[in-house]
């Protein structure tokens, strides 16, 4: 539909689809997913209407005739400019492909991706019950079992699954064996602050240099933030040499 087609008529003023759209852009997020699909854009547009008739009675009671109406919106001017002028001059700001490909080629050492694992433990009180729950385990107890039946943490739920982490996220008893075991294997008792786990290792994925694509995105955002700020910060300093400021 063309932004000019008019949806509503209110004597001499029309509500357009470039109103509409205007008044969508401008919702918050969550708030614009109450007026999705044909009934939601009727409800905005009845409350467009509403707000135009608001409009059109401040302007026939002559509301911007008022002082204070003029130093407001004087100073909503001053404010809706310098916001502007600021956009504009970030926007001025770009990022190559090429610059990003060279930064990327530079720094491959910032786009490792650590070593990971993906293991289960049960937790317990005493050294003689993990050890007993071993025992079990290489007889072909299931771990999962196991842990569900005698843990004491919260994982228990998920059979002891505790998801993927890197180091530095454990405890480092509990981290140091879950990294020395190989996948399928569990460990024997491991003494920690909480307790004396077991510990099954699922699967580990080593350290590796994550391919350009993967990082594009994130690359792109962050040296453009970096190159508006530093664009910003000399812009700024080029007007405070230009002009003559005094503090008081």
């Amino acid at each position: 539909m063309d932004n000019k087609t008019v949806l509503a008529q209110i004597g001499s003023y029309e509500v357009t689809q470039a109103d509409l759209d205007h008044m969508m852009a401008n919702l918050n997020p969550q708030v614009s997913q109450n007026f999705q699909g044909e009934e939601g854009k009727k409800a905005l547009l009845e409350e467009l209407v509403n707000q135009k008739l608001i409009y059109i009675e401040a302007m026939e009671n002559n509301i911007h005739e008022e002082e204070k109406y003029k130093a407001d919106f004087e100073k909503l001017v001053e404010n809706f400019t310098t916001q502007y002028a600021i956009q504009r001059l970030i926007n001025s700001v770009s990022v190559t492909h090429e610059e990003l490909e060279e930064y990327y080629n530079n720094n491959q050492e910032s786009f490792k991706s650590p070593e990971k694992v993906k293991a289960s433990h049960i937790l317990v009180d005493s050294e003689e019950l993990a050890s007993e729950l071993q025992r079990q385990i290489a007889q072909g107890a299931s771990f999962e079992d196991l842990a569900a039946e005698h843990s004491s943490c919260p994982s228990k739920e998920r059979g002891g699954d505790l998801g993927e982490f890197t180091k530095g996220q454990m405890v480092p008893e509990f981290e140091d064996a879950a990294f020395y075991l190989a996948p399928g294997e569990v460990s024997g008792p491991v003494q920690t602050q909480f307790g004396y786990h077991l510990i099954k290792l699922a699967h580990k994925s080593e350290s590796k240099t994550m391919e350009f694509e993967e990082v594009r995105s994130n690359l792109l955002k962050n040296i453009m933030a970096e190159r508006q700020h530093m664009k910003y910060q000399e812009h700024i300093a080029d007007l405070r040499a230009k002009h003559n400021i005094n503090m008081k």
